[in-house]
C-alpha cells in the first residue's frame, strides 16, 4: 500500500511524498513584485513538507490569453530567469516545483471581462474553431462578447511552440516539470472537445485528429526543454448541460481514451477532471459565494469586470444556480481517476474535493479488491485557507484519526479574482480554526 509519506517518480524526477499543492491562481502578474508574491505564496507549502508545488495558470504569449486578472506571462525570458529564486527557495525545502502553462482561448478576458475589453479594444480571442451556437447567443444578448481569430493550420504550429519555447525557459529557471492546463475550458480543452473543435485539417474532426495539438505541444517541448517530466489535465466534461443544450461534449469514456493515447505520445502523468464545456462552478464546487458577492469593497470592482450592476446580478444569479447544480462532492474525480488508471502505467494524480487525511489515504490504497484511484493527491483551495497545511496532513500517528482540512469550500476566496484580487481566505470562522491551530503548533513540522 502506498502512503502519503512514500516518494514517487515522475518522468526522472523523484517527488519526496504523495502530496501536491494543485495549481492555483496566484494573482502575481509581472511586475516588479511578482517574484516575491510567488514566493510569498508558494513557498510556505514546501516548506511544510508539501512534495511538489504546481505554480499555476501561467501565460505562454505576451498578449492576451488571460482568463483572468493578474495572471503570470512567461513569455520573456528576462523576467522567467528572475524566476529562479522562487525555485531555489522551494528546493531548499526538498520540495519540487511544476510551472502550469495555459492559454485561455475563447475562455480569455476578452471575451467578458467588460473593462478589459475597454482597455484592449483591438484583441481577438484565439479560437479553434468558430465558437458553437451557445457561445454566440450568449454574445448576441450581451452577456459576453466574442471576436473570435480562428488559429490556422500554421498559426496552431506556432502556439504549440511558445508552450515548447516557454517550457525550456522554465527550465532553465530551475523547475522540475511543466504542468499543461488541458481543462477548466482552456485552449487545450477546446481542442480536445468536439463541442469547441469543428476543424477540418489535421487539428479536428475524429478524436485521433483532437489529440494532435497536445501531439504537437509534446514533441515541441521534448525538442525545446529535454526530458522534463510532463503532466497535462485531462477532461471529461460530464457536468455539460444536457441535450439538446450541449450534445457533442467528452463523456467518461472519452476522458479516459485521452489518457491512454497521452501515455503513448510519451506523457509523464495526467490529472483526470470532470468539467463542463464552459467555465463554471464544476470545478470549485461548493457553496454560494454569499459573503464575496456582498463585500462592499468590490463592488465597484465588479462592476467594472462584469459591465456594470446589472451584469454583476446577473453573474452573481448564475453563480448561486450553479452552487446549487455543482454541489461539493468530496473527491469528485475519483471514479474518473481510478478508471483511468486501470488503463495506464503513469502516475494518475487526483484532485477536485479532497479534504482529508483518511480520504487521501483510501484514494492511495491498493490494499483491497479494488483499484487505487491515484498515485498522488492534491488539494487547490485549502492552501488559500491554511499555507503550511503539509504539516498537518504528513506524518499523521497510524492509528489516529486523520485530519481534516479548515477549508469549508464556501468559494468566497474564488469570486473576488475576477477583479485581481489575490487568492486568499476571506471566511471569519475558517481563519479563527487557523489561528487556533497556529497557537496549537499544528503547522510546525516533527523533523525540525
Amino acid at each position: 500500500m502506498a502512503t502519503l509519506e512514500d516518494p514517487i517518480k515522475i518522468g526522472g524526477v523523484t517527488v519526496p511524498n504523495r502530496l501536491y499543492r494543485a495549481p492555483l491562481l496566484e494573482c502575481a502578474g509581472n511586475g516588479p513584485d511578482a517574484v516575491d508574491t510567488l514566493i510569498d505564496d508558494l513557498e510556505p507549502a514546501a516548506e511544510s513538507g508539501v512534495g511538489l508545488i504546481c505554480q499555476g495558470a501561467t501565460i505562454v504569449r505576451g498578449e492576451g490569453g488571460c482568463a483572468a486578472p493578474g495572471m503570470t506571462r512567461v513569455h520573456d525570458p528576462d523576467f522567467v530567469a528572475r524566476l529562479s529564486r522562487l525555485t531555489d527557495r522551494i528546493h531548499d525545502h526538498g520540495s519540487r516545483i511544476f510551472i502550469q502553462l495555459e492559454h485561455g482561448g475563447l475562455r480569455s478576458m476578452e471575451t467578458w471581462h467588460a473593462e478589459y475589453r475597454t482597455e484592449h479594444p483591438g484583441l481577438e480571442q484565439l479560437a479553434v474553431s468558430e465558437p458553437p451556437w451557445q457561445l454566440r447567443l450568449l454574445d448576441r444578448i450581451g452577456f459576453l462578447e466574442y471576436d473570435p481569430h480562428v488559429l490556422s493550420t500554421a498559426e496552431v504550429y506556432d502556439l504549440a511552440a511558445d508552450f515548447g519555447r516557454a517550457a525550456a525557459r522554465a527550465v532553465d529557471a530551475g523547475y522540475d516539470g511543466i504542468h499543461l492546463a488541458g481543462a477548466n475550458m482552456g485552449i487545450v480543452q477546446q481542442f480536445l472537445s468536439p463541442f469547441y473543435n469543428r476543424r477540418d485539417d489535421e487539428f479536428g474532426g475524429s478524436p485521433e485528429a483532437r489529440l494532435t495539438f497536445l501531439a504537437v505541444v509534446h514533441d515541441e517541448i521534448r525538442e525545446r526543454a529535454g526530458d522534463v517530466p510532463l503532466v497535462t489535465k485531462v477532461p471529461a466534461e460530464t457536468p455539460a448541460p444536457p441535450a439538446p443544450i450541449v450534445r457533442r461534449n467528452l463523456s467518461l469514456a472519452d476522458g479516459i481514451e485521452i489518457a491512454r493515447r497521452l501515455e503513448r505520445i510519451g506523457y509523464d502523468a495526467v490529472v483526470p477532471v470532470q468539467t463542463s464545456v464552459t467555465w463554471d462552478m464544476s470545478i470549485v464546487r461548493g457553496a454560494y459565494p454569499e459573503r464575496a458577492w456582498e463585500n462592499g469593497a468590490l463592488q465597484d470592482a465588479y462592476d467594472a469586470a462584469f459591465g456594470g450592476a446589472t451584469r454583476r446580478r446577473l453573474v452573481a444569479l448564475a453563480n448561486r444556480v450553479q452552487s446549487l447544480q455543482y454541489d461539493f462532492e468530496p473527491a469528485w474525480n475519483e471514479e474518473f481517476c481510478r478508471r483511468v488508471r486501470e488503463q495506464v502505467s503513469i502516475p494518475v494524480l487526483a484532485e477536485g474535493g479532497i479534504r482529508g487525511r483518511e480520504e487521501m489515504d483510501r484514494l492511495l490504497d491498493s490494499s483491497g479488491n479494488e483499484t487505487p484511484a491515484c498515485d498522488m493527491v492534491g488539494l487547490a483551495r485549502p492552501f488559500y485557507a491554511e499555507p503550511r497545511l503539509g504539516a498537518r496532513l504528513l506524518e499523521v500517528e497510524p492509528d489516529g484519526d486523520g485530519p481534516r482540512v479548515v477549508c469549508e469550500s464556501c468559494n468566497n476566496c474564488t469570486v473576488p479574482q475576477v477583479t485581481g484580487a489575490p487568492g486568499i481566505c476571506r471566511t471569519p470562522n475558517v481563519l479563527q480554526k487557523r489561528g487556533e491551530l497556529e497557537r496549537a503548533g499544528a503547522y510546525e513540522r516533527s523533523d525540525r
